[in-house]
Formats: C-alpha cells, structure tokens, sequence
C-alpha cells in the first residue's frame, strides 16, 4: 500500500499544505510499523504519525484510528498528538506487490481522515479534542471521495507492470456499481436506526415481547414486507451489546454520510483542492475537536446547515442536477 499511501499524503499535502517525513528513527512496536513527522507549510511540528498496515498474529482484525497521545495545552505549551493508522490490507504475494481492493483503498484514505482530524486538532485541552458520536466520522469519510478523483487516481492507480493509470472507463463503471442497490440499503439501514431509536425513547421498562415491539416500530414507518430492518432486537450489538456506544445513535452513520456529501460538495462547487476551502474545513471542522457545538462548527464551514440532496445524488435516488447555463 505504499503507493496509495503517499497518495493519501499527497491529498493533504495539496488541502492542507502538511508534509510527512519518514522518521525511522523512531520507536515502533513492530518492524513493520512505519513512522512518519507531520509538518504544517511553514515547517512547524504538527505531530507523529503511524502506519500499521498488515495482518499478523495477534493482531485484531478490521481498521482504525488511535492517538497514543492527543493533542492538549499544558501551561501554555501545546502538545503535539502521536496518532496511529492500523489496517488489515492483503499483504505481497510472491514477486507481486499488495494489490488492494477498492474496500481497502477507501478503508486507508477514511482512516487517514480520522488521523488527520487527531493531528491537525488545536483544542485547549484533551477533553474537547473528541467530537460526538454523529459527526466523528465527517472528517474520516469525507476523505474517501477524493480517492476515485481522476486528479488523485493518476498520482497511486496504476498498473503494477506497465505503470499505466487506470482507464477512465473502469472508474465510471465502478461509480455506477456503487449506486446499485441503494435503495434497498438506504431502507434497511434507516429501519434499524427507527428500531434502535423507539427502543431508547420508551419512558416506562414495559415491553415484554420483543417481536411485537419491532413489529409495531417499523409498521410506524411503513415498511415494506420486500424489507427488513437490518438487525434484530436481540443481536442488535450496537445499541445493547457490551461497548457497542450506539444507543439512540444508530442513525449516526447515514447522517455522517449526510454531511460529508454536503461538505463534499463545498469542493466540488470551488474545485476539490480550492485553498479557500480547505482552509475553512481544517480551522471550522478538523482543529476545533467538541470545542463548540457540531452544528455550529459545520455552519461556520459551509455557511448553512447541511442538506441532504447531495447524498441522494450519490447514491442515484435523485437525478444529478444539470449543468448550469452557459
């Protein structure tokens, strides 16, 4: 995943003027672990960054973003964060490099978006660095549009063998097959955020079949026999199992995405590397932590509130908006 990898890099580096420098020299708790100084434009030390990238042994499975140390002010001093990046990508095969999946390509730029929001964050103390639970992964998925940008594409995407970059033609395909199904997943998605919300607004312990509450829950929305809700009550980790941290929150994912299709947009509107742009979302969105609240710091970014047109445009449940008249 190097190649991807300094793609990423080069993504913030355009947005946000910060370079990573290879720090080998630095402690790791793997030889495989890589080590990276991030700097601002002017040469300022931002912060340590970590990359972990393969399976091994003992390692837990999936992706995610940690700090080791979060960024703080202690007696005037601000503190610089130490954050790690850890995956599971396929590993090289033989003479043959790691081929990533594109699930893999958006998993690496989604977690490097979180890693820049722990990295970039200018809060006067640790306690306001974290954000709430439905606007923590604006800055992580936003990151994974610029990804299949033709601009980013032709930096990493490129044949293994010949160097060529991948065909125009295969990334329209592969951004028409994104649209495919989306209204059944659309659906089922927001059914179980229904179900987890009716759960966690009853005022009184009453209910005593769990069936007859889910049915009663999703015929309020009207939900077509065709779907169900994606989980059921009683496997339903993430708003009852133990440290599933989603409880009268499910929703969160598909308003995160709400935001960061709207936020999206911003770049699109100005051109996906404007300056002006990303400028207001690092000092609007990545450095202000919970230093004010969500919807505050997303108006101070985007003028208005998010809307959800661009979402439904993306996931082909409204016609693109035509072009504008010359």
């Amino acid at each position: 995943p190097i190649r991807l990898r300094e793609g990423a890099f080069h993504v913030a580096n355009r947005l946000y003027g910060i370079t990573m420098t290879p720090r080998p020299d630095l402690p790791t708790y793997h030889p495989e672990v890589k080590a990276f100084e991030v700097k601002d434009a002017d040469g300022s030390h931002l912060g340590v960054f970590y990359t972990d990238y393969h399976p091994r042994p003992g390692k837990r499975v999936g992706a995610w973003s940690s700090r080791f140390r979060g960024q703080k002010v202690i007696d005037g001093k601000n503190i610089r964060p130490v954050v790690v990046n850890v995956c599971n990508f396929s590993r090289p095969a033989g003479d043959e490099p790691a081929l990533l999946s594109l699930d893999e390509v958006e998993t690496l730029f989604h977690e490097f978006g979180h890693a820049l929001h722990s990295l970039l964050a200018q809060v006067p103390y640790q306690g306001l660095a974290g954000t709430p639970r439905d606007f923590v992964e604006l800055p992580s998925q936003i990151m994974e549009n610029w990804a299949l940008e033709p601009e980013v594409l032709k930096g990493y995407a490129k044949h293994w063998k010949t160097n060529e970059p991948i065909p125009a033609a295969l990334v329209e395909k592969i951004r028409k097959s994104e649209r495919y199904g989306q209204g059944f997943a659309t659906v089922e998605y927001a059914a179980a955020a229904y179900l987890d919300m009716n759960w966690h607004t009853l005022a009184e312990p009453k209910v005593e079949d769990a069936t007859a509450f889910e049915n009663a829950s999703l015929a309020k929305i009207g939900l077509i026999p065709e779907i169900v809700s994606r989980y059921r009550s009683p496997y339903f980790q993430h708003i009852f199992g133990p440290g599933g941290g989603y409880s009268a929150g499910y929703y969160s994912y598909l308003w995160s995405e709400v935001l960061d299709a709207d936020a999206f947009e911003a770049f699109r509107e100005k051109g996906i590397f404007d300056k002006a742009t990303a400028t207001s979302f690092r000092r609007n969105i990545l450095e202000k932590g919970g230093t004010a609240e969500a919807m505050s710091l997303y108006k101070a970014f985007r003028g208005r509130e998010p809307v959800v047109e661009p979402l439904l445009v993306r996931r082909g449940l409204a016609p693109e908006p035509a072009a504008p008249a010359n």
